[in-house]
């Protein structure tokens, strides 16, 4: 039960007002249902004429006598009079049209009491998965190096849809099945303390029972959603390897990986499926099994001459008694649901409840960039070994500056830490003196732009992709800031010109084209600030230079920061300085690192970039 309250305190209060419907409609739902099978005591009597019993007409004003017996003589006695006046077949059809009344009027409320539930399910659905989208967008870039891109997908899926389900379990538990369950118990008091009482013994036994199915659905329910989260990875895995696994002939292996994690799935889904199918036909024995526990105690009472009810009384107390067995059912059935979607939400709070190591300055100073970037005394790590170890670097304004070094040596690290992707455990990084870690985050990065060695595009048009993080774009804007990157030309050579979709991950386009499509991404953000990692590493010839010299004038007039591998690209910086292991070991221009004969000539000769 605490685990139905936390979900419902979590998810229901922008929904209170379908609740509240939900509910009156399915109390209408009970209420109706109980008056409609009362019509099966008249129809009884009328058609074995089982009461002989004369009754007189008592003004319903009378005193002395309680409501209940005071409606059912009156009711009595009218039925009498309807039997007298219109004969037995008349008075049936009278009361079998009372009967569909009152079953249209009880499906009616029935389904309103449903209709009010949807937008609650919807609400909620999109409710968590905003939430997780949300806390994805927050949450830093290494929260993710720790989690599969996979497992996270599963989450916003599978698991909210568990959740999903939970919650409307969770409602029927609350505000459906207890409704029920409550005015079919107190009209099976009110026509017989005696039988009840005697249900009331028998019921707790088959609830125990019942009970012992779910105990250990959510833990189950926990290690195959684990399971399944695996599965989703592997598959993001291979879409995003094909080409890989394709041009290794690795199909076999990748197949028979997932082909074990598979069938591990599905072992755990049988346990859990039978273990909560099994609820059904054993609610439905045990229910049974009640009925026919009931029905002898009570048959004998009657056929005993005992007097507690009459015939035609018992069938309709044995008709509330077997309606009030499916909502126990659907209250045990929902049971499981909720025990499943607390294993899931288990997972999804994961992610929501994350703590986010970059947080925003409570009251954040203005940034201006008028002279320079200061690193000091900087240290970084990811885990236990430091990756960056006392860096100490300035970055005048309008200068280019490169950072080189071999992979591991932490040059995206320092441009990470500029962005603040990740905070520095020790030092500073200080623009104009002011700590970046007083400024807010949006101000920091909307003075820095990016060309990455892969260019991160989107599944949308030329134009989208180009006015990316750029409010409020026009056409000519974009189209200028193409020009600039040399991708005006093949743009408007595509069927729809700037409206021509790239498809994914810019899949239509080639390596070259997608690189500039990125430049001129950043020159139409126009930032202070330019970091270039590994530009033109991964492009051929002719690509290169069209690419580099889109580069150059993006460069222009602005502050850049290039980490390179490839040497020849970095000749021009203003500032070169040379990374191993964390420390920057050389520093000055091409030709007086070159002279030094140091680790940064060593590194041109390696790759035959000679003075």
């Amino acid at each position: 039960m605490k685990g139905i309250i936390t979900i419902l305190k979590r998810f229901l209060p922008p929904y209170r007002k379908y609740v509240a419907l939900s509910f009156l409609f399915n109390l209408l739902t009970a209420i109706l249902n109980v008056f409609s099978l009362a019509t099966i005591i008249p129809i009884l009597q009328v058609l074995f004429k089982v009461n002989d019993t004369v009754f007189e007409f008592i003004p319903w004003e009378t005193d002395g006598i309680s409501k209940i017996d005071l409606v059912l003589n009156n009711g009595n006695w009218y039925m009498a009079q309807l039997i007298e006046t219109h004969g037995g077949s008349a008075t049936l059809l009278f009361l079998a049209i009372a009967l569909v009344v009152m079953t249209l009027f009880k499906t009616g409320t029935a389904y309103m009491g449903a209709y009010f539930t949807i937008p609650i399910r919807t609400g909620v659905v999109k409710d968590i998965r905003n939430k997780i989208n949300d806390k994805i967008l927050a949450l830093p870039i290494g929260f993710f190096s720790e989690e599969r891109k996979g497992d996270i997908l599963a989450r916003i899926s599978g698991d909210v849809n568990e959740v999903e389900n939970s919650v409307m379990s969770s409602l029927d538990m609350l505000f459906k099945n207890p409704i029920l369950i409550l005015i079919y118990l107190v009209t099976m008091i009110v026509l017989s303390w005696q039988l009840t009482l005697f249900v009331f013994v028998v019921l707790p036994i088959m609830g125990t029972l019942m009970g012992r199915v779910g105990k250990t659905l959510k833990r189950k329910s926990f290690e195959a959603q684990n399971k399944w989260g695996e599965l989703m990875s592997q598959i993001e895995e291979t879409l995003s390897g094909l080409r890989i696994i394709k041009a290794f002939n690795a199909e076999e292996k990748i197949s028979g990986r997932f082909y074990k994690g598979s069938n591990t799935f599905r072992r755990m889904s049988n346990r859990i499926a039978r273990r909560q199918y099994l609820a059904h036909p054993m609610s439905e024995f045990l229910g049974t099994l009640t009925i026919a526990i009931v029905l002898w105690f009570g048959g004998s009472l009657i056929l005993g001459g005992k007097g507690i009810i009459d015939a035609a009384t018992f069938i309709y107390y044995l008709t509330i008694f077997y309606s009030i067995i499916n909502p126990i059912k659907e209250f045990s059935r929902s049971a499981y649901a909720v025990q499943r979607g607390l294993a899931s939400m288990e997972r999804i709070d994961k992610i929501l409840e994350a703590q986010n190591d970059i947080v925003e300055p409570q009251h954040p100073r203005k940034l201006n960039f008028v002279s320079d970037i200061n690193y000091r005394d900087v240290w970084f790590k990811y885990n236990k070994e430091w990756v960056l170890k006392g860096i100490d670097l300035k970055i005048e304004k309008g200068r280019t500056v490169a950072l080189v070094g071999q992979s591991g040596s932490g040059k995206s690290t320092m441009t990470d830490l500029l962005s603040r992707f990740y905070d520095i455990q020790e030092g500073g990084i200080f623009i104009d003196g002011t700590n970046i870690k007083e400024v807010s985050l949006f101000d920091l990065r909307s003075k820095i732009g990016y060309v990455t060695q892969e260019a991160i595009l989107f599944n949308d048009t030329f134009f989208n992709n180009i006015a990316f993080g750029t409010k409020n774009a026009t056409m000519e804007e974009v189209i200028e800031a193409a020009k600039v990157a040399n991708a005006h030309d093949f743009i408007m050579a595509t069927p729809e010109g700037y409206q021509t979709n790239i498809g994914d991950r810019g899949g239509k386009l080639s390596g070259g084209q997608r690189q500039r499509i990125s430049i001129a991404r950043a020159v139409l953000k126009n930032p202070e600030i330019l970091i270039l990692d590994e530009a033109t590493s991964a492009l051929d010839t002719d690509s290169e230079r069209l690419v580099q010299d889109a580069l150059e004038k993006l460069m222009r007039n602005r502050t850049t920061i290039i980490i390179a591998h490839r040497l020849s690209t970095i000749k021009k910086a203003d500032e070169i300085h040379v990374l191993r292991e964390g420390q920057i070991i050389e520093s000055g221009n091409h030709n007086s690192l070159y002279e030094l004969n140091g680790y940064y000539t060593k590194l041109c000769n390696m790759q035959g970039d000679l003075n």
